[in-house]
């Protein structure tokens, strides 16, 4: 039986450095937040939709250092004191808008993949079910933000990737990795993911036709094996100050697996709606959305190896509204939102007099009040969110006074939760002409469990070298309170445990960066230690063993990440066919120890390593050719439905695409694993093997 071997001796020298970096890290912190009113965080990944260079109806042709220049003026820091990339103290890693448009994927959760510390664990292609995580985490524990507004579900994070947004609309996505809780509260664990969408703006208006009426759209149609069909439009109107965008897309597809029966089981069809409007005048900047996620899939084995026939179905519906004034020496940022989801799943596919479907509903409300404002001594921020999450249910919570009828069934909805998170961030920056250090703390209060407030701390910093070399060290601290599920999921063998504690993890990070022409590279070392992990265990001693939901342990993370790119066009500029390679690899190491005789779901199953590769290249005319290669070895095991226990496979796939890029319009040919490997991201959950679409996008 293979047995991963989780408990490794480190050298004890290196514990030594360890031990020595909290303390430093501490002590520093302790004495910024005396000397300069420091607290709180330096936020990265915000949406505080700033202007960038490339638009829905042209593509970026910007050069590697063009496009990180262009990247340093975009503010990705936060909503409580922005700051641009370059000044930033903490490194987040940002997927531009040519990035987007040239990656050979169907989905944002696709997208993600090529972040080489992000750990996309599919069940579903094309979007249809997906766990993202962070550095060796779980999807619980990662923060999920639609242009800076959170929309984690507290149910589970098993949907959390049901985005209402297509990728056409996607302007820039933001990666921060490690502890984000002074930033994003209790679901930004071990980092945080910020979708940033922007409607379209017109090229350069002319004298006196700025109050004109000015409209564009696109049209996009997706054709591919396994009966894929996806199609999309949007629509865009801007008149003066305000500007009002609206887009939709349908998906479908038969799905490439079925049941032992011979019935579909890994099939998807679903739709997206978006609107987002946009005032921006002299004085202040308003921007909303409201956005639709609907969607129905074949679930094959993704929760259960016993059952080859689930299915599930979700909607999901997104609201908000921000604004901030552009004068005064107060900068002040509120946004007020609410999400809904909606979850129905059947463990045997229609038949519901064999098994009871599970229904959930849960409904989130948040108000964010945000402000900062710059003095001698830098800039500081203050701000506060209150955020309330309810949940009516056929099994999560607590008995309902009054059941609620469940919309179009003969069911009523039996339990129910409701809990409220409180949290205050204090935060100070410090900008010097080469150093920057922002630190501070939130304070976090939730009903759920009577919890006080409690205080999560974080330092960063960074030098600037010269004019290519940046040196940057952190320490933060950060929650997660557990979900729904890991708190009331008491059926098919589950027990779970409604008093369970949040998980708290405290982290250290060092990097160095280096940015010239042509040239961009980075390496990066951290350390976290989570307690109170939540994990699922099983006692096979015990006469009728089930899984119990508990805070088991505490989990030590070391990694390190190195990446480079380069930019052919400045390197060899006498040449036409190379545009870009990067590259990047990430190597994780986690230690839990070990509880004799109890089997856990976690299994520490994370990537140990992670290899990801890109080259970009240019073959003539305005035929374009993108290659992105991805190579992954897991740790831990599954067990088969014969009752093998096997390792996990590592596997690297190369996928492709060919594009015919024209002024008005795009055609292009992409293939999904072009060598048809076998691999799998969950035991029993087989992925698809050549997947191969062809479609057309026309920009009006």
């Amino acid at each position: 039986m293979y047995q991963p071997q989780f408990n490794r001796r480190r050298p004890i020298l290196f514990k030594h450095f360890i031990r020595k970096g909290y303390a430093l890290f501490a002590c520093l912190g302790r004495e910024v937040i005396i000397g300069v009113l420091s607290v709180a965080t330096l936020q990265s990944a915000s949406a505080a939709a700033t202007d960038v260079k490339s638009t829905d109806e042209e593509r970026s042709d910007t050069t590697l250092t063009g496009r990180v220049q262009e990247l340093d003026e975009v503010e990705v820091t936060g909503t409580s004191a922005p700051l641009a990339l370059e000044q930033a103290a903490r490194m987040v890693t940002v997927l531009s808008r040519d990035e987007i448009q040239s990656a050979p994927v169907q989905s944002i959760n696709d997208l993600l993949k090529y972040a080489v510390g992000v750990d996309v664990r599919q069940r579903g292609p094309i979007g249809a079910q997906t766990d993202i995580s962070i550095r060796g985490g779980t999807s619980e524990q990662i923060a999920i933000l639609l242009n800076g507004i959170s929309i984690c579900d507290p149910q589970t994070g098993h949907n959390a990737f049901d985005l209402p947004v297509q990728l056409s609309e996607v302007e820039r996505i933001e990666v921060l990795e490690g502890p984000a809780g002074r930033v994003y509260g209790t679901s930004s664990l071990v980092g945080a993911v910020n979708i940033v969408t922007r409607p379209a703006r017109r090229k350069n208006p002319s004298a006196g036709e700025e109050d004109a009426t000015h409209a564009s759209g696109s049209v996009r149609v997706e054709g591919g094996g396994f009966g894929y069909l996806s199609v999309g439009g949007r629509v865009n109107v801007a008149r003066g100050v305000w500007n009002n965008q609206v887009s939709g897309s349908y998906t479908r597809s038969d799905g490439y697996l079925r049941s032992a029966a011979g019935r579909l089981n890994s099939d998807y069809e679903g739709g997206k709606a978006f609107y987002q409007g946009l005032y921006d005048d002299a004085s202040v900047r308003l921007q909303w959305h409201a956005g639709l996620s609907t969607k129905g899939f074949g679930s094959n084995t993704f929760y259960s190896a016993k059952f080859d026939e689930q299915y599930e179905r979700t909607t999901k519906l997104y609201t908000a509204i921000q604004g901030e004034n552009k004068h005064g020496w107060l900068h002040f940022h509120p946004s007020v939102y609410w999400n809904r989801s909606l979850d129905r799943f059947e463990l045997i596919r229609g038949s519901e007099e064999k098994v009871p479907y599970n229904y959930h509903r849960t409904d989130v409300f948040g108000i964010h009040l945000n402000s900062y404002f710059d003095w001698v001594l830098g800039r500081t921020a203050i701000g506060a969110e209150f955020r309330n999450e309810d949940i009516i249910s056929g099994n999560l919570g607590e008995p309902l006074q009054q059941p609620k009828h469940i919309h179009g069934t003969n069911r009523d909805y039996q339990y129910g939760l409701n809990r409220s998170n409180l949290s205050f961030h204090l935060e100070h920056n410090v900008l010097l002409q080469r150093f920057t250090l922002s630190a501070g703390f939130v304070a976090v209060k939730n009903t759920w469990n009577g919890m006080p407030f409690t205080f999560y701390p974080g330092v960063d910093m960074s030098y600037r070298i010269g004019d290519h070399w940046k040196l940057y060290a952190s320490y933060n601290s950060s929650l997660r309170m557990p979900s729904f599920t890991e708190l009331y999921y008491s059926v098919g063998g589950h027990k779970a445990d409604k008093y369970l504690k949040p998980e708290e993890m405290r982290a250290v990070e060092g990097g160095l960066k280096y940015s010239s022409a042509g040239v961009a590279a980075s390496a990066s070392v951290f350390h976290h230690h989570l307690r109170n992990m939540i994990d699922w265990v099983l006692d096979p001693t015990v006469a009728e063993p089930v899984w119990e939901s508990v805070n088991r342990t505490k989990v030590n993370t070391l990694g390190f990440e190195v990446s480079a790119a380069l930019d052919f066009r400045q390197l060899l500029p006498g040449q036409q066919v190379l545009k870009q390679f990067q590259m990047a690899y990430c190597y994780i190491d986690e230690d839990k120890p070990a509880v004799g005789g109890m089997q856990t779901q976690s299994k520490l199953e994370y990537l140990r390593h992670k290899l990801t590769a890109s080259l970009q290249t240019h073959l003539f005319a305005m035929l374009d050719l993108d290659v992105k290669y991805r190579m992954q070895e897991r740790t831990g095991t599954y067990t088969t439905t014969e009752g093998e226990v096997r390792p996990y496979q590592a596997y690297g796939i190369f996928d492709a695409r060919l594009a015919w890029n024209a002024p008005g319009y795009t055609v292009y040919v992409e293939a999904n694993n072009l060598f048809d490997r076998s691999w799998m991201d969950y035991g029993n959950v087989p992925q698809p093997g050549l997947w191969v679409m062809v479609g057309v996008n026309i920009n009006i």
